[in-house]
């Protein structure tokens, strides 16, 4: 139903300013572009979590790590983001510039070595717009120009539920609940300049919804009260995708009555990847903490390769396809003295970090990789461990190679991690 221009050269990107939550033309298939998860204090590491312990951020990358915090404090964390894209295709370029939030994220303890935490996070976005006119004669005889429009918006929601508790000061547990949500729009329309030929206009318009969990583990080992070393590990479970998804199709000129097929989504099979993840953070003297991260995402059974809706074939017959997933993160924070009270920058806290993702898609026989660099600063707001953190982004997706479209971002995070101690007596009435 929707014929993606991707493998022809004359494609033409369009700068946007409408409301989509991501713009990419890779977000044509399956649920969209699936967002990298975590706060500003994980981005700005490129990404890693899943071995961090810090009390003075909220990590829910790993639900274990909501555990590393004070047993009287509450914690929350709103973050938002700016992506300017590059895209380019042979001669052909285009830009793009979105404006998001990202979290919103409030942790709690509950009883000792145990805490809570919940929040809702964007998970995947969907945003293209692809236009091409086709003005061969040798193709278009005496029909005209014949325009191809194809273009969707929308996004799916997670909601989560953690708790966790921790064990013998070293060994954390944690689950999650996870509840996606979303609304996905996909339109096709073929328009012929002369009004004696029948265009046709048609689409999808999906409402998922789905249920999921994540687990997660976390040990510690102590060196000293400056110095440690954390290992951990973490599980998503596969997710079926429930909701509607409404198939509509018309044309002028045409005495027969406008179709519309209804479809229950869930009957199609599709689902989200489960994926593995494995990190190992070290800590140095209260100053240098160092992560690196492996995931591993199987999304070939997602079903999106050929469920309506979801699927994408080319004019040239090359078509997405799910695939097993590769990511590999790393990252550096070095705060030289928390402590400081005569200079101000000594507290701030310093992130630089890297990512590698093979991607959970290829376009026919071709990988859509991608690659990053992250920079990032927390400045100390006030008293505690409040904290302003800023930081940048600069990556790259997909290839000029092959008739495919690269994407150059540069994206601009920032949140404030607010922190606070409840239930604390007055010294002084």
């Amino acid at each position: 139903m929707i014929p993606v221009l991707l493998s022809l050269g004359l494609l033409s990107l369009q700068a946007q300013t409408g409301a989509f939550s991501t713009y990419s033309p890779y977000s044509v298939f399956g649920v969209g572009e699936v967002m990298t998860e975590g706060t500003a204090f994980n981005k700005t590491m490129g990404g890693v979590g899943i071995a961090a312990r810090n009390n003075r951020y909220i990590n829910y990358l790993n639900p274990a790590a909501i555990t590393a915090r004070d047993t009287l404090a509450f914690m929350l964390d709103f973050g938002v983001s700016n992506n300017n894209k590059y895209f380019r295709q042979g001669d052909v370029t285009s830009v793009n510039n979105q404006f998001n939030i990202c979290n919103f994220i409030f942790s709690v303890p509950i009883y000792r070595s145990s805490a809570l935490a919940i929040g809702i996070t964007p998970y995947s976005g969907v945003g293209y717009d692809f236009s091409y006119s086709e003005t061969r004669s040798g193709i278009i005889g005496n029909t005209g120009n014949i325009d191809y429009q194809s273009y969707g918006e929308g996004a799916m929601t997670k909601v989560f539920l953690s708790a966790a508790a921790t064990f013998w000061k070293r060994f954390s547990v944690g689950a999650e609940l996870d509840y996606y949500f979303g609304h996905i729009g996909k339109v096709s329309n073929k328009i012929f300049e002369q009004s004696s030929f029948r265009s046709t206009y048609g689409g999808y318009d999906m409402k998922l919804w789905g249920i999921g969990g994540k687990f997660g583990i976390q040990y510690e080992h102590r060196f000293n009260n400056l110095s440690s070393l954390t290992a951990g590990a973490t599980y998503r479970l596969k997710t079926p995708i429930r909701g509607t998804n409404e198939e509509y199709y018309n044309a002028t000129l045409s005495s027969v009555q406008d179709t519309i097929y209804r479809r229950d989504v869930g009957s199609q099979a599709v689902r989200l990847g489960d994926e593995i993840g494995v990190g190992l953070a070290l800590k140095l003297d209260g100053k240098w903490s160092i992560e690196v991260d492996y995931l591993l995402a199987d999304w070939r059974s997602s079903g999106f390769s050929s469920a309506r809706g979801f699927a994408v074939n080319t004019e040239e017959n090359l078509h997405f396809e799910s695939v097993m997933s590769h990511t590999v993160r790393a990252g550096v924070e070095f705060v030289p003295n928390r402590n400081d009270i005569r200079y101000y920058y000594r507290r701030m806290a310093y992130r630089a970090g890297l990512y590698y993702d093979t991607g959970n898609f290829r376009y026919g026989p071709y990988a859509v990789t991608s690659y990053g660099l992250t920079l990032g600063v927390t400045l100390p707001v006030f008293r505690w461990f409040n904290g302003f953190t800023i930081g940048m982004e600069i990556g790259r997706r997909g290839s000029v190679q092959n008739n495919m479209i690269r994407e150059t971002c540069f994206q601009v995070h920032a949140s404030m991690n607010i922190h606070d101690i409840w239930f604390q007596k007055p010294k002084y009435e």
